[in-house]
């Protein structure tokens, strides 16, 4: 009997310490994987960093088109796309790095990276 309250207290205290450990990686990686979209347009060529860690949205000229970006539960996305045929919008919501979308009447392209 003495083994099962010992072997109980071992697995109690086991399981403390994985939940403890699990909230200090979500407190210190709030954004996941710590991503962020990088968008370049324009002529000469701009560079804009966009947080992923909070809903917005981002209206932004780029010298031929305003695009319309989304940024919503750790992903974005072209919406409202202003250029003839949409395309943009089609890439849907990108989360992951390396995952990327273009607007090319807009001369803009939209990239997932390593954050810093």
């Amino acid at each position: 009997m003495k083994f099962l309250q010992t072997h109980r207290r071992d697995l109690l205290f086991t399981a403390v310490i994985l939940v403890l450990a699990g909230v200090l990686y979500l407190w210190t990686h709030p954004g996941g994987t710590g991503a962020v979209a990088v968008l370049r347009y324009g002529d000469p060529q701009q560079e804009q960093t966009i947080d992923l860690t909070r809903d917005a949205r981002y209206d932004i000229d780029t010298g031929t088109y305003t695009i319309h970006l989304q940024v919503q539960d750790g992903g974005v996305a072209f919406v409202d796309s202003p250029c003839p045929d949409h395309l943009c919008e089609g890439f849907g919501t990108l989360r992951e790095v390396g995952d990327w979308a273009a607007c090319l009447p807009a001369q803009a392209s939209l990239t997932i990276e390593e954050g810093p």
